[in-house]
């Protein structure tokens, strides 16, 4: 009788452990998958921002953010705000890549996508690591390490310096024919803070990734998050724009 009694118990502990799993919502579960189905068949580029801020980018952030923290990719909390930025960003840029009809889940392809692109910053960044020289130790440095150094000092050629002075006014000219063509919000603050930034190039102290992040983020007034999403939709435009037969004959005339 006991024993039959604490079988019972026991099958009912199951199925109420098993229905309390059922009610925890998954952060990139089958919702997220319908909803990435339903960004590819957006016609509209509006319709499509709207699905990806409401149903898909808090699957994305929280999938780059668990991958980051348990694969150990992020050495400090500004890295690991730029570099989940950036995951989140390719992520967006390979929506259109997804294929349901395979029959793949969207989070399986994705996690894949991110972790191999994590990875892979991950190389990089370890690779500009091992070939940064440092200045203060001059002394120890190695007799090619300091030809480098001497080497990276030479004033280019006067013809190479007309080439990228010619280069500057077509990308003013890309950045302006982007302005006329984003109309999102956020985007036109991200698009005024890059060509702000593109002015005053020479009056900035760092150009490298992260620095300039930091700019536009000033700028703009953007959160991270906000940034990111309206980099990546300028990125398409501007690759709209250059691969199109107008931008072709900008640079033959």
């Amino acid at each position: 009788m006991l024993r039959g009694q604490l079988v019972k118990l026991k099958k009912r502990t199951v199925r109420n452990k098993k229905a309390r799993q059922s009610k925890k919502k998954l952060y990139f579960g089958k919702d997220a998958h319908r909803a990435i189905v339903e960004y590819q068949t957006a016609a509209q580029r509006e319709e499509k921002h709207q699905i990806y801020i409401s149903k898909i980018r808090n699957s994305f952030d929280k999938l780059a953010e668990n991958l980051i923290f348990i694969h150990g990719f992020a050495r400090d909390q500004e890295h690991f705000n730029l570099l989940k930025a950036d995951c989140v960003s390719f992520l967006y840029e390979t929506l259109e890549k997804f294929d349901s009809n395979r029959g793949s889940k969207a989070f399986s392809y994705f996690n894949v996508c991110a972790k191999n692109f994590l990875i892979i910053r991950s190389k990089k960044n370890l690779k500009n690591k091992q070939r940064n020289i440092s200045i203060e130790n001059f002394k120890n440095m190695s007799l090619s390490e300091k030809n480098a150094i001497e080497n990276y000092k030479i004033i280019p050629a006067q013809d190479d310096l007309l080439i990228l002075e010619e280069d500057k006014e077509i990308l003013k000219e890309v950045l302006q024919k982007i302005k006329l063509k984003v109309v999102n919000h956020n985007e036109k603050l991200c698009i005024d803070s890059i060509i702000k930034v593109f002015e005053n190039i020479d009056n900035l102290d760092f150009l490298n990734k992260r620095a300039i992040f930091v700019y536009l983020r000033e700028i703009s007034g953007l959160n991270p998050k906000q940034l990111s999403v309206a980099i990546s939709n300028i990125r398409k435009l501007y690759r709209e724009i250059v691969g199109s037969d107008s931008f072709y004959f900008l640079f033959r005339t």
